[in-house]
């Protein structure tokens, strides 16, 4: 059995999941799961690595299908909630997928493709009623294949093995000192590796309890911290500004007093700015943990649990990581404040992208990761500078962090988010453009430069910054950079 397997046991009668306003202990899930495995093996003794879709909303069923395909041999495919037709036409073909497992409601919202060769399975209606013998797994089978992003080309299948899992999740334990009495909300999306492994699998490993409180909205979950009881609690920075608009102006000190009692908050999938840890930490008291983390690596840098927390850096490498850092021609960076790229090694590392035998091994040196992010070594702390392909802007032979040309954005006090992106010019290479989202007032272009002269003074060259048209409120968030670069090109032109 599965160590992760193992240590539910070992919790049996301990409350795993909060859903739906019921509590459900390990014991349940694991039955549950045994008699939804029993059902994808039917006649079959293992299901050999087949793989399994499902589209499932974020309560208890979710993870008892999760733990269901891979008690059966399966190799699991979290569907986006979120995926439009075509998304999903791309993930099922690419994935192979024969089977998706979902419910009556998520079958009627969401755009499931009609295909020949595809099964879609209610799992209300499912006989779930007979437990059979279940396959020994060895921890280097396939496990899950996650989708990436897809913000500079077609999302590509990331497979992990149940190694890789089991390395991402006993990482995170060790180093953010999970243990069975943490409480942690979740509301992340449940097709990428924030939600499943940080804020769903860590919590289950160790016997803790996860409140899976649906998506996102930022009035329920303010009403849910109210009530107390949360010891961790982990989100992206769109989400943070969100918190910090609500708490700003909430009247009610249990909402308060709910962050401030927590043992751990942390920020990761993106970016936070130095300025927006200050605004939480001065309503909230609290330091958010940031880290460092993708799809391929799970997380690989983190600020010290019980050490500094280091606004603007991702900290030190996480238990059983390597990492090091590369100049354009390969050489390895020893020095603290030389920018270079960032590879990884370690038990956590993805096995292949799916289907794709050349980019996987463009992808390695040796048995090196190759990220694509720029990072930098300041005073013992990993600092990233940004992606090489949309974060690092080249201009006038300079290479400029765009993450940190937001942060000093966002040091005006009339300006509530922002994005920052190069593009394309005969004369510097690139220019450097904004997209931003004004509190108050309008700003115009010459104030925007001094604002931004006055604080990278740093940069030897001119202040070229293009201001795109004022952006609906929270609106950075549900727009990728290169998209946003093809807006301000239209513009620009």
């Amino acid at each position: 059995m599965l160590r992760i397997f193992n240590q539910a046991n070992l919790f049996k009668e301990r409350i795993a999941i909060e859903s739906d306003d019921k509590e459900f202990s390990y014991s349940d899930l694991m039955h549950k799961s045994d008699l939804i495995a029993s059902f994808l093996l039917s006649d079959k003794n293992d299901l050999n690595e087949e793989r399994v879709g499902f589209l499932i909303n974020p309560n208890v069923d979710y993870i008892c299908i999760l733990w269901g395909i891979w008690k059966a041999g399966g190799i699991a495919v979290p569907l986006s909630l979120s995926a439009k037709k075509a998304e999903l036409e791309h993930f099922i073909s690419d994935s192979d997928i024969k089977l998706i497992i979902s419910s009556k409601e998520c079958i009627s919202r969401n755009n499931v493709p009609n295909l020949d060769y595809l099964r879609v399975k209610d799992l209300e209606d499912l006989t779930l009623n007979n437990s059979k013998d279940l396959p020994t797994l060895l921890p280097e089978r396939k496990a899950m294949i996650l989708y990436t992003s897809g913000t500079t080309s077609q999302p590509k299948g990331v497979v992990v093995s149940h190694r890789n899992i089991e390395s991402q999740i006993t990482t995170l334990v060790e180093a953010w000192e999970w243990k069975k009495e943490d409480r942690i909300p979740l509301f992340l999306p449940l097709h990428h590796i924030h939600g499943i492994i940080n804020s769903l699998s860590c919590p289950l490993f160790v016997g803790a309890k996860v409140s899976m409180i649906g998506p996102f909205d930022v009035k329920k979950v303010c009403k849910q911290v109210s009530k107390g009881g949360f010891t961790v609690f982990t989100a992206v920075p769109t989400i943070y500004f969100s918190l910090i608009e609500e708490l700003e102006d909430f009247k009610d000190q249990s909402l308060f007093d709910g962050f401030r009692s927590m043992r751990l908050m942390m920020s990761g999938s993106a970016a936070l700015a130095p300025e927006i840890h200050k605004k939480w930490k001065e309503l909230t008291g609290q330091e958010l943990l940031e880290r460092y983390g993708m799809t391929e690596v799970g997380m690989a840098l983190s600020n010290e649990f019980s050490g500094e927390r280091r606004p603007g850096s991702v900290g030190v490498t996480l238990p059983g990581v390597e990492v090091k850092l590369e100049d354009e021609d390969g050489n390895i960076i020893e020095k603290e404040g030389e920018a270079g790229q960032l590879l990884i090694r370690g038990p956590q590392v993805f096995v292949e992208y799916l289907n794709l035998p050349e980019k996987t091994k463009e992808s390695f040196k040796e048995d090196w990761f190759i990220t694509g992010d720029i990072v930098m070594l300041e005073k013992g702390y990993y600092k990233i500078l940004g992606r090489d392909s949309v974060d690092i802007i080249k201009s006038g032979g300079y290479k400029i962090s765009a993450l940190e040309i937001e942060d000093t954005l966002l040091k005006n006090q009339n300006i509530k988010e922002c994005a920052v992106v190069g593009i394309e010019n005969e004369k510097w290479g690139e220019i450097i453009a904004a997209g931003i989202v004004i509190r108050d007032r309008q700003m115009e272009l010459d104030e925007i430069q001094k604002w931004c002269s006055k604080y990278l003074s740093d940069y030897k060259i001119p202040r070229v910054i293009k201001i795109l048209t004022e952006l609906p409120k929270n609106s950075m968030g549900k727009i990728t950079k290169p998209i946003l670069k093809n807006i301000l090109v239209e513009q620009h032109d």
